[in-house]
Order: structure tokens, then sequence, then C-alpha cells
């Protein structure tokens, strides 16, 4: 069972809602990225959202654009987000880390390279801004075969066939996009 599972059901068990915070890595410096991963945590997260720096953000609004900016000044890149996860997992083998970003990086990588990295380090979700659910039936698979959740975007726009077809391919949790336009 994923930790995400595990996750919600122990807070359904107490009658609880998720606090699942996002931190773009390597922003506002990447040695603070474990720390913060680690403070969010001793704060009260139950699960933690990662995202990977990318050039062109184009779902984010100008302070997760800026936050990026800040961290590829740093040159941060996938591997190194890969690399804080395993760190953080040194400490804390409980809480969830989802990887939140875009598809560049990953077919860069590779899907079945970034399924196995991914899991070695300990990453449990991730969500691919830019993976629509109806074309990415093979990244899905690849993500469960290693054990990682593959989490979608529902918007308030969605119809009910978008909405079928991604509780098909999703797993761990769906993100769901309360407002139009840009976070």
């Amino acid at each position: 069972m994923s930790r995400i599972k595990q996750t919600f059901d122990k807070l359904a068990l107490h009658k609880k809602k998720a606090l699942i915070p996002f931190i773009t890595a390597g922003d506002p410096a990447p040695d603070l990225t474990v720390p913060l991963m680690h403070a969010l945590v001793k704060g009260g997260a139950d699960i933690l959202e990662l995202g990977v720096p990318f050039s062109d953000p184009m779902a984010e609004g100008p302070v997760i654009q800026r936050a990026c900016e800040r961290a590829l000044t740093f040159g941060v890149g996938l591997r190194d987000v890969l690399g804080y996860v395993r760190e953080f997992r040194k400490e804390d083998k409980d809480t969830p880390v989802v990887l939140m970003g875009y598809a560049n990086p990953i077919e860069r990588m590779g899907v079945d390279a970034f399924a196995k990295a991914a899991s070695e380090a300990g990453v449990d979700g991730v969500l691919v801004v830019d993976y629509p659910p109806e074309e990415c039936d093979d990244f899905a698979k690849a993500m469960k075969a290693v054990g990682i959740d593959p989490i979608f975007l529902l918007a308030p726009t969605s119809t009910e066939a978008r909405i079928a077809q991604i509780a098909r391919v999703a797993s761990g949790y769906i993100y769901y996009v309360s407002l139009k336009g840009v976070t």
C-alpha cells in the first residue's frame, strides 16, 4: 500500500483532511530544500508537494514562476530534486512526497529511467501538469509499476468524460484546481 493511501486512510480514520503544502525545490536556496521539507512536516503537513523547477512553467502564476527562476539560477534540475527526496528519506520514511512539474525533464531523462530513479529516491507520487491523461496510459503504468502514484488535475471545466478518464488512470489522489487560471 502506498504512503499516500496510508496517509489518507489514517486521516479518514480520525475524520481529518490532508494538509498538502507546495514548495519549489531549490528555492530560496538549494541547501534549504530538505530543511524546509522537514519544517513543513513538523508544522503539520501530511503530504509534501515538491515542485521541479522548469523554465516554462505554463500553469503557474508569477509567484511560482519566480520560484522556478530562482531555483534554475542555482542550476537545480530533476536529478537534484530526486537527491533532495533521497536526503529527506534519511530522516523521514513516512511522509509522502509528490513531485509536481512538467513533462520535458522527465522525457529528457526517459520515462523508465525517471520511474526507477524516483522510486529509488523515495518519491510517492508524480503530478505532471502537461501529461494529458488521455495520452499517458504508458506513463501511468510505468509509475504504478514502481509504486508511484500518477496524479492528475481536474478543473471546474472538466467534462464527465475527462473526469472518467482521469479517474481511470490516476491513483493516490486527484488534484482539483478550484479556480480557472494559473496558480
